[in-house]
């Protein structure tokens, strides 16, 4: 390939197949490998799409200061490209930030200001807060606004949904896409819908998330699942939403770095699990496809970590043994 500089936007990812995850299953798993990314994950592209809507509006000038409240995947993008574009940015995370994540985004040049959680738990809501009081105190300081802004689901409708279609050939079956603004999975929705395939779309979440009507309570790992229910979400409408376990979360990231040599973050591992838990109801030769939406390197210290997982999740040593049988998840269905 002829070296030309491509590297201050998204990349274009493909998607391979999982022979190994399930064996036996008889479904045609796919995996689009947005861990592939520069800044480590899907949120490159939307990051790309976000900035361009700020320019092209005119809200965000020339040296401008961007500020965004993010769980670590969107503020590594942010930081990436705005010190490509000469913009100042300030990530506002919260105690549960990933720390591989806030300092990779110091890397690449932002401030990371941490807010502490608040009386109710609601961690999301302070950092949205937060942002708030950032725009009244910097002049001319810009939000990005993943979780209202259309710029979010425009990125994923027409990079991400067609990147996989022309990949695998044809829609697939079924499409399984983690959600935490669920911006990533209205643009999914949107092409789906504009094209006229007929992929279910399946919205996997947390279990103690507030999206589509969920309880909000105590969550441990970044990244899936929101404190509220997003501007974002209110368009949104999978045909079903799954609710994992953060000890089911732990077992599917594991499942596929032991299977398939594929390190990913919880998110991901939220949607092996979702899909574990289908494969019986599917029928042999069903297309399934799913997204890949960050790597694990960052998960170290915590997923992939023993000694973590024993610490902080219930019922520890049925989670760490969870690789042993074809797929666990169906056990607990």
């Amino acid at each position: 390939m002829p070296s030309v500089s491509i590297h201050g936007s998204h990349l274009p990812t493909p998607a391979s197949q999982l022979e190994r995850l399930f064996p036996g299953s008889g479904a045609r798993l796919h995996a689009k490998l947005d861990q592939l990314q520069l800044s480590g994950s899907t949120k490159e592209r939307t990051a790309r799409f976000l900035l361009d809507e700020l320019v092209h509006s005119g809200a965000l000038l020339p040296g401008g200061t961007v500020v965004e409240s993010t769980s670590g995947n969107l503020g590594m993008a942010l930081a990436r490209q705005c010190t490509l574009r000469g913009y100042t940015f300030i990530a506002v995370v919260d105690e549960r930030a990933n720390g591989a994540a806030t300092r990779t985004m110091e890397a690449f040049g932002a401030r990371v200001d941490e807010v502490k959680t608040p009386a109710d738990g609601n961690r999301l809501r302070a950092r949205v807060e937060r942002v708030q009081q950032l725009l009244a105190e910097i002049p001319g300081a810009v939000t990005t606004n993943q979780y209202g802004s259309l710029a979010n689901p425009s990125a994923h409708a027409t990079t991400t949904m067609p990147e996989l279609v022309a990949s695998l050939g044809a829609p697939p079956d079924h499409l399984y896409v983690a959600m935490s603004t669920t911006g990533t999975l209205l643009g999914c929705q949107q092409a789906i819908e504009s094209a006229g395939w007929s992929t279910r779309l399946v919205g996997v979440d947390a279990e103690g998330s507030a999206l589509f009507g969920g309880s909000m309570g105590e969550r441990k790992l970044p990244g899936l699942g929101a404190g509220f229910e997003t501007d974002l979400s209110h368009e949104a409408h999978p045909s079903v939403v799954h609710r994992v376990s953060e000890a089911d979360m732990i077992r599917g990231c594991r499942l596929l770095a032991r299977r398939e040599g594929i390190l990913a973050g919880a998110s991901t591992g939220a949607i092996v699990a979702a899909i574990g838990r289908d494969l019986p109801s599917l029928a042999r030769g069903t297309s399934v496809a799913m997204l890949v939406h960050d790597g694990g390197s960052a998960y170290l210290p915590t997923v992939y970590n023993d000694a973590w997982v024993r610490s902080e999740i219930p019922d520890a040593e049925h989670v760490l043994a969870g690789t042993a049988t074809p797929n666990p998840f169906v056990e607990q269905a």
